[in-house]
């Protein structure tokens, strides 16, 4: 009951947040996108990850059995057995087949801060896979733009195509009592009427495409297209000037942050490789023979025995691949470096390009409107002479059309203006 209470809860910001801006979709994109539940499985699997290496400071106990049975077996020297024969001690010496049950426990006091080093490299590798994450779900934000856009787009253009529509209509209604006046052919009132139903046509072509993409943009924020308010709208966000930026806060570079540390990490490991243990220890075993020799030679018997001590190790092995090692470390900081200076090169001309996107719009759109202007006044004109039969309806048509194209062409700007704007902050990752 409480998932479901969940789901609706997350479902009604969704849609809230579709009515809303661009960003509340990003962030409902974001919270949907599948990939974001591997977030709390890397951030799980660390953690048992790190728990299982400290485990490490725990006894390590090995419980043992074995049964041999050998070629020879320490024995008495012949000069003794014989003294002791004779002396009427019955000397058996060692059997052949031995058996032993025992337990070994090891505890580790010093271990060189291998298990440290380990954990780091852990949690770095962590870091790691949690910023490739955010890197590939930053780019959802790219595939939202391209959906909101492109809506707004459509709804300029649906608009304009209702505009033409009233326009057309009443031109048609015009000529339509022109012909009943007997001063306008109906060849005339054709020509409009079917230039109106031609706009009607595309009108419902518009919509099917907005349909489409409302649905895109309703699956991608998590929301069932069927069961999506009806008449949900997108608000247009504003022309803010962009400032400029390295791309510094881009998620990419804090994944090549986290791989360089990861290096750090794996070259401490390196160290650590060369430090000495310490432990200590104790074996006990119940078997024959056991630690007393003698007494086991010369009566055959199992035995409880037990041995305790401290053993220091310094394995220097790790001198033998430790320059290669450390060269490949270097080798992966480099190539880390390199594709941060690609990256960065990249993210420059993207800039670049946004921002003379962003110039040439601004100078389209500082005219569009005295073209439009100086359309409706031509289109005006054009009704004008022909009410006077000056022209023929196929001037008008086309006047109409130039105006409505000068119309279309503004929104095009305008969209595609405030869609360069939002290119570059997500170049940049500059907030809004």
């Amino acid at each position: 009951m409480k998932k479901r209470i969940l789901i609706f809860a997350f479902t009604a910001v969704s849609m809230s947040a579709l009515g809303q801006t661009l960003e509340e979709c990003w962030r409902a994109a974001e919270q949907n996108y599948p990939l974001i539940r591997q977030n709390g499985l890397i951030e799980k699997t660390t953690a048992l990850t790190v728990a299982n290496i400290r485990k490490g400071w725990l006894p390590q106990v090995s419980a043992q059995a074995q049964a041999t049975y050998q070629s020879d077996v320490t024995a008495w020297p012949d000069e003794m057995k014989t003294m002791m024969t004779g002396m009427g001690i019955d000397v058996k010496g060692l059997r052949r087949d031995q058996y032993r049950v025992g337990i070994d426990v090891q505890q580790t006091v010093f271990d060189g801060f291998a298990i440290k080093s380990q954990q780091r490299i852990a949690r770095e590798q962590g870091n790691v896979q949690s910023a490739q994450v955010e890197v590939t779900l930053y780019q959802v934000r790219r595939r939202v733009n391209e959906m909101y856009f492109s809506l707004l787009m459509l709804d300029e253009q649906i608009q304009l195509n209702r505009d033409l529509q009233e326009l057309l209509a009443g031109n048609e209604r015009q000529l339509k009592a022109m012909v009943k006046g007997g001063t306008a052919a109906e060849s005339d009132w054709q020509n409009v009427r079917a230039e109106r139903l031609n706009v009607v046509q595309q009108a419902n072509s518009l919509a099917s495409q907005k349909r489409m993409l409302m649905a895109m943009l309703y699956t991608f924020c998590g929301i069932d297209p069927h069961s999506a308010p009806e008449g949900a709208t997108l608000v247009k966000p504003t022309a803010e000037p962009p400032s400029g930026g390295e791309g510094g806060s881009r998620p990419e570079m804090r994944l090549f942050d986290a791989q360089q540390r990861l290096a750090d990490a794996q070259e401490r490991g390196l160290n650590a490789a060369l430090m000495p243990r310490l432990g200590v220890f104790a074996q006990g075993y119940y078997g024959y023979p056991g630690l007393n020799m003698f007494e086991d030679m010369m009566r055959h018997r199992w035995s409880l025995n037990g041995v305790v001590g401290a053993r220091l190790t310094w394995n220097i092995g790790a001198l033998y691949t430790r320059k290669n090692d450390k060269a490949k470390l270097q080798l992966q900081r480099d190539l880390t470096e390199s594709n941060r200076e690609v990256f960065l090169f990249n993210n420059r001309l993207e800039q670049i390009q946004h921002q003379e996107e962003i110039a040439r719009y601004r100078k389209l759109m500082a005219d569009d409107e005295e073209i439009i202007a100086l359309r409706a006044a031509v289109r005006k004109a054009a009704e004008s002479k022909l009410a006077h039969g000056i022209i023929d309806v196929n001037s008008l048509v086309r006047e109409i059309n130039q105006e409505n194209a000068a119309r279309v062409q503004q929104s095009m700007h305008e969209i595609e203006m405030l869609k360069s704007i939002y290119d570059y902050k997500y170049t940049t990752n500059h907030s809004f």
